[in-house]
């Protein structure tokens, strides 16, 4: 089964992410924090990761940045996912592979997932 990881605060959001791509078929992993990033990452081992600009305790950009430099998980397509008016230098900042605005079109989530798994890098 495909598996995605889902990093954001906003637990309406985890909720509307889960529902949608369980639909699609996707095992989905939400976290309101990234306490533990790279264990949580390790064992959970997705095929994609959405990460949220605004994410306790480190912010978005450290998180993908830490994602990012262990060599066990720089391979797995990071979304960078916000509302933030700047998200594109965010995300290059971050090292993100694809970025998803907020807010978003449930189809446009899909499609950008889909984009990420197809990149499985």
């Amino acid at each position: 089964m495909k598996k995605i990881m889902i990093f954001d605060d906003d637990e309406d959001i985890l909720s509307i992410c889960t529902y949608i791509l369980e639909g699609e078929g996707w095992q989905v992993q939400s976290n309101l924090d990234c306490v533990d990033l790279v264990s949580k990452i390790s064992l959970f081992k997705p095929d994609v990761i959405i990460m949220d600009n605004w994410i306790p305790d480190e912010g978005g950009v450290v998180a993908t940045r830490e994602i990012k430099s262990v060599d066990a998980l720089k391979r797995i397509p990071v979304i960078y996912f916000s509302a933030n008016s700047d998200i594109e230098t965010l995300a290059r900042q971050a090292g993100a592979d694809l970025v998803f605005p907020k807010p978003f079109d449930l189809d446009a989530l899909k499609e950008i997932v889909r984009k990420a798994q197809a990149m499985k890098l």
